[in-house]
């Protein structure tokens, strides 16, 4: 590799991981503040979980269209309508009056959100050396973590107390529009080859078989509902159980859930990074099982009788953004011929959303009057178990199933 190609790298690296970060604060950030948004609109709980819905719910679909069209017309034309897209939908939320007006914002923005990330993690994957690639992914993935996990949290919900929560949606759509534009400048379209060089054609409609018949991505597939349900879940209703069972202010409950993303954050940035020494499978059952424990951490009554505590044992339990690299990014792309790359990641982001920030948060707010707030919590930790059951079953990725 050549500096300039190496400088790309970097660059490359750098704005794929603000882009995502200020995605994931977009789509988080009204769940954060939903303390402040359920009186100020008169939303029940139900209603904030059907905002978390609507927005997976045309997420899903959209990465998978778009992500197949990316793979035919190239990544560029995709990515960066999509980055301005999702970011003035953000803006247009806070102008909302009403619970309708905000689900259709919600909903528009779930459309633009979805195409980012298939199309973003495909770049990275082509752009990127062997040898670098989990990094690259991890480094990438975990901005989520400290951008829309760590930080979000505790800036949407200092916003929305200080300036009200039409701000929040405001100060956190802004950023995206200035990516948006150094993207345009400075990402170039990948190369559609192989590791070794050998050149691929751009993906026909009758690839979509070798997709759709792949053992890899239909695992991953089922696991990806199963992590997107974990983080969907405990992002809605962890912040309701703080707030309304514990009885802690929405400002702690913001610290807390931002010691929980600071630890995904640094997980994420050296957990993908081990598939080399000890592979794909491994890495997923490890971080999912140490991801288990957070839900449950959440539940412990007597641990908020000590915060600082409390917010140390969810900093060290926040493994899903080596779960999300691996499961949701690294072995479908590994799996599937590289013109596939974008369609493999589409179609997992899409089964993970539908079932698990769809059909999930749903069912769980549902049965909240019955249950409990602590039941979506509970279901939290049976997705990440779903995790480790399907990670048990991949076969673990090699150069050939790049092949075909």
């Amino acid at each position: 590799m050549t500096a300039n190609q190496a400088s790309y790298e970097r660059r490359l690296v750098a704005l794929m991981f603000c882009t995502w970060g200020m995605l994931f604060l977009d789509r988080m950030s009204v769940l954060y503040i939903a303390p402040y948004i359920a009186p100020a609109l008169h939303l029940a709980p139900a209603q904030i979980g059907q905002l978390a819905a609507i927005t997976a719910l045309t997420w899903a679909p959209s990465t998978l269209i778009f992500g197949i069209i990316s793979d035919r017309i190239g990544r560029r034309r995709v990515l960066i309508p999509m980055i301005f897209g999702f970011s003035l939908m953000s803006i247009l939320s806070g102008f909302a009056e009403n619970f309708t007006q905000l689900m259709i914002a919600r909903a528009l923005l779930g459309v633009a959100e979805g195409p980012v990330w298939s199309v973003m993690n495909a770049i990275v994957e082509r752009a990127s050396r062997p040898q670098t690639r989990g990094r690259n992914i991890g480094i990438v993935v975990s901005a989520a973590a400290l951008i829309g996990l760590a930080a979000a949290p505790v800036l949407s919900t200092q916003i929305a107390a200080q300036y009200g929560w039409q701000a929040a949606c405001w100060v956190a759509g802004v950023p995206g529009i200035i990516l948006g534009i150094l993207v345009y400048l400075y990402v170039e379209e990948p190369r559609l080859s192989d590791d070794a060089g050998h050149a691929d054609h751009a993906m026909r409609l009758s690839d979509l078989k070798l997709l759709v018949t792949n053992r890899n991505v239909l695992l991953c597939c089922l696991g990806a509902s199963g992590f997107v349900c974990w983080l969907t879940l405990q992002s809605a209703f962890a912040p309701l159980y703080i707030t309304n069972v514990m009885h802690r202010s929405g400002t702690e409950a913001g610290w807390l859930l931002g010691a929980a993303g600071a630890g995904s954050f640094v997980i994420g940035l050296f957990g993908p990074a081990q598939v080399r020494r000890f592979g794909m499978k491994k890495v997923v059952i490890f971080f999912a099982s140490l991801s288990i424990l957070l839900p449950l951490a959440l539940l412990a009554t007597p641990l908020y009788d000590t915060l600082w505590l409390l917010g140390l044992v969810l900093f060290c339990t926040h493994g899903g953004q080596a779960v999300v690299s691996t499961i949701m990014v690294m072995i479908p792309t590994a799996s599937v011929p590289v013109r596939l790359a974008a369609s493999a990641i589409g179609l997992c982001t899409m089964c993970g959303e539908w079932i698990g920030s769809v059909a999930a948060p749903v069912l769980a707010a549902g049965l909240i009057p019955s249950h409990g707030l602590a039941f979506p919590l509970e279901v939290a930790a049976a997705g990440m178990a779903l995790v480790i059951v399907v990670a048990l079953l991949i076969r673990e990725p090699t150069p050939a199933m790049r092949e075909g």
